[in-house]
């Protein structure tokens, strides 16, 4: 069993290794990785080696959205079987905390997190999860679909956060993995309109293509003279300008949800705005509670995850795939697979 690895040793410094194949502790289960999916924050390491206070110091193992099949059991392990298909929640919460007893594990202080420093992650043959956080896959969905259980939970979770219900208007900014997932979900949860906003031409056709009902090219019409008037906000793009602009397309007492995040740990917002109109305006990080929900709205095809994914690299091609999107706004979803895929 050899377990190789794409270690990020710095900036554009992606080098492959040959580590340990990990041993599976109490409860625990070895998973041969299938699957990885690119993420904006993988890129962020690569591309300055940090994302806000997570500075790698030390060589790090990127990439958290993943799948594979499960290759051993540790010890009082008794929730998954050799050979099972399985997909990866990347991050272990202490489960003792007061937000975990809350139900909000995702707020954890102590979560480690995949591919967070120092925590490696899974563009490596082999990881090592607690059973709790590895769900079984029906056999209907690939392995690219079994990887992107990941985005699609920050998708789902947007979604809740803004409350969409039947009939809503939903307005998504930022056409990227997360921003067109968030709009499928938005749909499947039974908004009539979704309008989805970028400034790629080929991000926008890819929205159209999954369902969007409007998209808009704000290189082109500026979204306050796109005559919009939304229920929700979603703000997948990070840019304080779709923000603003955003929130100014909210009916009073509407909903926005940040889910992009800046180059900057602060942002202007349309304050008089949010206090004369009423707007509720809060922040997500990461999800909690949804990798069952996601499995089904795929497994139904109420949600479709192969028709973002727009590239496959080998594990030996890590440092090109985490430069597909830089180079081609069309690549939305690279993938790495580390032991071949589907």
């Amino acid at each position: 069993m050899n377990n190789r690895a794409a270690v990020m040793h710095g900036v554009h410094d992606v080098r492959m290794e040959e580590r340990p194949v990990p041993e599976p502790g109490p409860k625990e289960v070895l998973v041969e990785i299938k699957a990885v999916g690119v993420c904006g924050s993988d890129v962020h390491y690569y591309e300055e080696g940090r994302i806000g206070t997570f500075v790698v110091r030390e060589p790090l193992i990127l990439g958290h959205e993943s799948m594979g099949t499960v290759a051993g059991l540790g010890p009082e392990s008794t929730k998954h079987e050799i050979g099972d298909r399985v997909t990866l929640e990347p991050g272990i919460p202490d489960g003792t905390c007061r937000e975990c007893r809350a139900g909000r594990y995702n707020l954890c202080p102590n979560v480690r997190f995949f591919a967070t420093p120092p925590i490696d992650g899974a563009f490596a043959n082999y990881v090592t999860i607690h059973e709790d956080f590895a769900f079984t896959l029906p056999d209907e969905l690939s392995d690219n679909a079994g990887a992107l259980m990941e985005p699609l939970s920050v998708g789902i979770w947007s979604c809740r956060k803004a409350g969409v219900r039947a009939g809503d208007r939903v307005l998504v900014t930022g056409a990227g993995p997360i921003g067109l997932l968030a709009m499928q979900v938005a749909l499947a949860s039974g908004a009539t309109e979704v309008t989805v906003t970028d400034v790629a031409r080929e991000r926008l056709d890819l929205a159209r293509k999954t369902g969007a009902t409007r998209v808009v090219n704000v290189a082109e019409e500026p979204l306050a003279e796109a005559g919009i008037e939304a229920d929700a906000l979603i703000e997948c793009s990070g840019n304080e300008r779709a923000l603003d602009d955003g929130i100014h397309c909210l009916r009073p007492a509407g909903t926005a949800v940040v889910v992009g995040m800046g180059p900057g740990e602060t942002a202007n917002v349309p304050l008089a705005y949010v206090q004369t109109q009423e707007i509720w305006l809060t922040g997500t990080f990461r999800y909690a509670n949804t990798y069952p929900t996601a499995i089904s709205l795929a497994a139904t095809g109420r949600v479709n995850l192969d028709a973002i994914v727009t590239g496959h690299f080998g594990l030996e091609e890590t440092d090109s795939a985490l430069q597909a999107s830089k180079n081609d706004p069309a690549n939305v979803k690279p993938m790495v697979l580390p032991n071949g895929g589907s």
